[in-house]
């Protein structure tokens, strides 16, 4: 029996990067998927690629930073599995700037949907949870969430500010069958990464000590172990998959 299988799990931004290696590797050990994300054209693709992995798979066109978005949406899920088992937080932006220059544009749109979208998503998602008795939440959180980077402060408020929803949340839930845990990824070899100049991509995997940038199936395995039932007894943990950058 595959790991996942007869198991229902959401996850948001899975249109492309991290969310669609994160639902590639779940649907290959068999979950249905369920992908939230504002790109319909990629997120059509990508669910027609968990298709062919012989599982159930649902695109919706959702803005999780909309609280009315996401009850909707989650009643379509219900409508069509009848529960859901895992929520994978994995959207987010960036609007980089220095606090110098940063706009209050540029920092509302990315705590709405890097910190509101996760407590939504979150908030209505474990109520079917709760029935349940079960469920896995995931929150993509970052290393720039633990170590602060230049030029990010918005970014690395929310991400910060997951870690502190994970663990507030693995406390509450996880005496009702629900463990939250976050993965903080570092540098990964996303598309857009990998359209960086060579020397700048060199001097990122210089700094890391297993010289190399991270793959999106490297943080999506961390997703499917928290997600599975060998990670049962871990509950608001912060998984760093970053090849030890911050030791």
């Amino acid at each position: 029996m595959k790991r996942f299988e007869n198991r229902v799990a959401i996850i948001t931004g899975a249109a492309d990067g991290l969310g669609k290696a994160g639902a590639l590797k779940l649907a290959s050990e068999g979950a249905s998927i369920v992908i939230w994300d504002l790109n319909e054209i990629k997120g059509l693709e990508t669910a027609e690629e968990v298709r062919k992995l012989g599982v159930d798979v649902i695109f919706e066109k959702v803005n999780t930073a909309e609280y009315s978005e996401v009850e909707m949406a989650t009643k379509n899920v219900i409508a069509k599995f009848g529960k859901i088992d895992i929520l994978i937080n994995n959207a987010g932006i960036t609007r980089d700037s220095t606090l110098k220059k940063m706009t209050v544009e540029q920092w509302q749109l990315v705590i709405d949907v890097n910190l509101t979208g996760v407590f939504n998503c979150s908030r209505i998602t474990s109520q079917h949870m709760l029935e349940a008795g079960y469920g896995r939440i995931i929150n993509t959180s970052s290393v720039v969430g633990l170590y602060g980077n230049f030029g990010q402060v918005n970014y690395a408020a929310t991400k910060a500010g997951v870690i502190g929803m994970t663990k507030t949340m693995g406390k509450e839930l996880g005496r009702k069958g629900i463990t939250v845990n976050a993965v903080a990824p570092g540098f990964i070899a996303t598309d857009m990464v990998k359209k960086m100049p060579a020397e700048v991509i060199a001097k990122m995997e210089a700094i890391v000590p297993v010289a190399r940038l991270g793959s999106p199936e490297d943080v999506a395995s961390a997703y499917a172990y928290l997600a599975s039932e060998e990670a049962s007894y871990i509950n608001g943990t912060v998984l760093s998959v970053d090849g030890g950058i911050v030791i």
